[in-house]
């Protein structure tokens, strides 16, 4: 729960004392109505109202809901009713006689500034909420996040991972769609492992995982959605941070987060610096019957640099009391290089070789967004209309050339490679809601997303003296993604059920054109398939602190572009990835079933959930039989192959011994099965894999916190391949400094330097081993100073980028 003061508490107790005195004398009534922020008519949850009889002692009061809506049981009177919330001016309402139920209507309140740096805040927002509909993961109160970015924020997120190559999953489900704000970005990328590793956790406010998502939203992705929230100022008058960061390995940044809100406008940034450079290792080899019987190995260290710089800037406009026009300008470009360096030592034939592989990126990124926000006299009767468009480019360099050290030093190869990969998007989006009374709900929307993505692809092989192209392999691809959707939903509350029934429409055109391969004489695809998704999504409260859950959604996985690509792409001679224009999209069914209860030091969040998927993408690594200097060359290719079924349940608990002391443990044990075949290869198989997830967060005193988590992701097995488990740790500790206004924090991730990704692969003639460790322990310092903020300030940001799903 947000702030809630011990004059809070003490109200409640002695409104219930007063409601047991002499009730045959008392008639109870409810006072009704709702609490605004005035200046941008937005709710304000958890606001105060105190009603102070004329006569007598007993007061009585209550608070409001997310919604800051409020219904207050009190005897017949007269009374004095006043309206508080942190950083406004209390509101008095004198000698109001209540005889019978009584709607006090809309009370709006006026920001008060200058209590900002007045008032101590007592209790302040935990890590993690659990809401009816999603799970809330504050990001500023994490300090094992200070200097890192956007993947460090999600892999401490519950029921969310991410893997040392930075695919997210959810549920351990890797088909997971990524919104910011609510919506498709830019900053999501191209490569949403790259991007994510760019985006500075300094600028994402909080990230909501939603398992169940209504028709609202989009329905990529099997396994749910993920939406990353950015920070945008909301206090009157100007504000401010600043934040730098120092780490090493060489971690260098500087953020500033800058506000500035008056009456009729609100100006907001996000800019930020960082320079990184991540030391990463792997280890390979490939052996017959045993480990022992190996006939290859190879050591690769590796340095990744990347210098990227972020900037989101905005205006809101209020046009009226119940009408705004945002418009918002971010730009990110984020070059880097990463050198990779390996020593081969092949058994078979004594020979031992060298190879040195530079990789230069750039990255720029530009996007244009546009929103027009419409109120209506009614609570939650409103329509918003969204525009965005983005530019992106990748452009990408790679040079690379291998010589034999043992037994002579004689050259074996060079090669150079570049890559121009460019998108555009366009996103019209537009959301109608209209109460119908205060129990129900309709809504209606369509959006569409266009995306035009180009990818140039050419290899140079170094023949004699010259570099000459390779058209076999060089390629130029187009791809065309256009997706337009539409979607109804109705929400309904009878008593303490509630229920919100939605449907949505996508209709997918997708072409694919590029040269010619012996595998795709005519490589020309059109492919348009319009798909319907039901939701469901139903509450039953079975006491204020306690509900049970049921949900169900369709959804759908279309093919990336990489995946679509059918030309070869190599990551080494002997390791070649072939994407599949056949590819096509994964639907799935999943069903959920939740329980929530809440006591006075202990919140509790458990579900069971079922996904089934036809028709699924698999990816499979097959030995081609060529062999390049005595090392076999595997292919990977996506295939359309198997059925998957997936049944897992999920525990999450926070228990708050002491106000000093706070617990939080999430844990996820599924069961995965699939049930397929390609090439006379059986590919079914089952598993069983869990992931679990500790922290903890002591309060040494009012300046200074530590906190320590644990991960661990449990060992995966399908018939191909052997994952282990993956074991970390990383501790933190933080002190406020000048008087407050500043944060000192040293934070270390991956305290055992035990992050890494290993997996056994088997084939007919022999078997593999890898393990890759993308970067070793990081250590940071962080400075953050505020400028008329609070670090502790948690008044609730009404802004819903997506609407919310109110009636739930």
């Amino acid at each position: 729960m947000n702030k809630i003061s011990l004059s809070t508490l003490i109200l409640f107790l002695t409104g219930i004392l007063s409601y047991g005195q002499n009730p045959q004398e008392r008639t109870i009534v409810h006072v009704t109505g709702s609490v605004f922020e005035k200046e941008t008519n937005q709710p304000l949850e958890y606001a105060t109202l105190v009603f102070t009889p004329e006569k007598g002692k007993n007061v009585t009061g209550g608070i409001t809901d997310e919604k800051g809506k409020f219904d207050i049981a009190v005897p017949t009177g007269t009374y004095t009713i006043t309206v508080e919330f942190f950083s406004f001016q209390t509101k008095t309402l004198a000698k109001q006689t209540i005889n019978q139920n009584l709607n006090l209507g809309t009370i709006l309140l006026d920001s008060d500034v200058q209590t900002l740096g007045e008032v101590e805040i007592i209790a302040e927002k935990s890590t993690v909420e659990v809401k009816l509909d999603k799970k809330i993961y504050n990001v500023g109160q994490d300090m094992t996040v200070k200097g890192g970015n956007a993947a460090d924020v999600l892999d401490n997120v519950p029921s969310v991972t991410v893997d040392v190559d930075g695919n997210v999953s959810l549920r351990g489900n890797e088909s997971v769609k990524i919104l910011i704000d609510g919506k498709p970005s830019g900053l999501v990328g191209l490569s949403a492992t790259d991007a994510l590793r760019q985006l500075p956790a300094d600028a994402i406010q909080k990230v909501e995982v939603i398992t169940s998502p209504s028709a609202r939203y989009d329905a990529e992705g099997t396994a749910g959605i993920i939406n990353i929230v950015l920070r945008k100022g909301k206090v009157t008058g100007f504000n401010s941070s600043y934040s730098l960061t120092l780490g090493i390995p060489e971690n260098y940044g500087i953020s500033t987060n800058v506000n500035y809100r008056a009456k009729k406008f609100n100006v907001f940034s996000n800019l930020g610096y960082n320079y990184r450079n991540s030391l990463g290792e792997a280890y390979f080899f490939n052996y017959l019957n045993s480990e022992d019987d190996k006939t290859s190995e190879e050591f690769r260290d590796t340095e990744n640099l990347r210098k990227s710089f972020n900037g989101n800037i905005g205006l809101e406009y209020f046009l009226s009391d119940n009408a705004s026009l945002t418009g918002s300008f971010l730009y990110r470009n984020a070059p880097g290089e990463s050198n990779v360096k390996s020593d081969t030592y092949l058994y078979t034939i004594p020979t031992e070789s060298s190879r040195e592989e530079l990789n230069e990126e750039d990255d720029e990124l530009m996007e244009y967004a546009l929103n027009y926000t419409q109120k209506f006299k009614k609570d939650d009767h409103k329509w918003t209309i969204d525009l965005k468009y983005q530019d992106n480019l990748e452009d990408n360099q790679s040079f690379y050339n291998e010589y034999y050290t043992v037994p002579t030093n004689d050259f074996i190869d060079a090669e150079k490679s570049y890559t121009n990969d460019t998108q555009k998007d366009w996103l019209i989006k537009s959301d109608y809601v209209l109460p119908l009374g205060d129990k129900k709900q309709f809504e209606i929307g369509f959006q569409a997303n266009l995306k035009d993505r180009s990818t140039d692809y050419k290899v140079y092989e170094y023949i004699g003296s010259t570099y000459v192209l390779n058209t076999d392999i060089s390629n130029l691809l187009q791809n065309n993604e256009n997706i337009y959707a539409a979607y109804v939903q109705y929400g309904t509350k009878f008593k303490k059920l509630s229920a919100l029934f939605g449907l949505r429409m996508e209709a997918t055109d997708l072409k694919v054109d590029g040269q010619e391969t012996v595998e795709y004489p005519d490589l020309n695809f059109d492919k348009k398939y319009t798909n319907f998704f039901p939701t469901l999504n139903v509450t039953y409260e079975l006491s204020d602190n306690e509900n049970i859950t049921l949900g169900y959604n369709r959804r759908i996985r279309r093919p990336h572009s990489h995946q679509l690509n059918p030309f070869l792409s190599r990551t080494s001679q002997t390791n070649i990835f072939q994407g599949n224009p056949d590819l096509d999209p994964v639907i799935s069914d999943s069903y959920d079933i939740g329980y929530f209860k809440k006591w006075e030091k202990v919140t509790l969040n458990t579900s069971i959930y079922y996904n089934y998927a036809n028709n699924a993408i698999q990816m499979i690594r097959e030995a081609s039989g060529e062999y390049i200097n005595g090392i076999p060359v595997i292919y990977s290719r996506p295939i359309n192959m198997s059925n998957e079924d997936r049944l897992g349940t999920e525990l999450s608990i926070n228990y708050s011994p002491t106000k000093a002391v706070q617990f939080s443990n999430s844990f996820n044990f599924f069961h995965y099965s699939t049930d397929g075949s390609y090439n006379d290869v059986d590919y079914s198989g089952e598993n069983f894999s869990w992931f679990d997830r500790f922290s903890t967060k002591i309060k040494f005193s009012k300046k200074s916190d530590f906190q320590l988590s644990f991960m661990y992701m449990g060992p995966q097995e399908t018939d191909q391949n052997l994952r282990k488990g993956m074991f970390s740790a990383n501790a933190a500790y933080s002190l406020d400094v000048l008087k407050d206004n500043g944060t000192l924090s040293l934070n270390v991730s991956d305290i055992f330097n035990t992050r890494s990704r290993e997996f056994y692969s088997y084939f007919d003639d022999f078997n593999s081993f890898a393990k890759m460790q993308w970067s070793k322990r990081q250590i940071n310092l962080n400075f953050t100073y505020r400028f008329n903020q609070k670090k502790k300030q948690t008044r609730p940001a009404r802004e819903d980028m997506n609407g919310g799903d109110e009636i739930m």
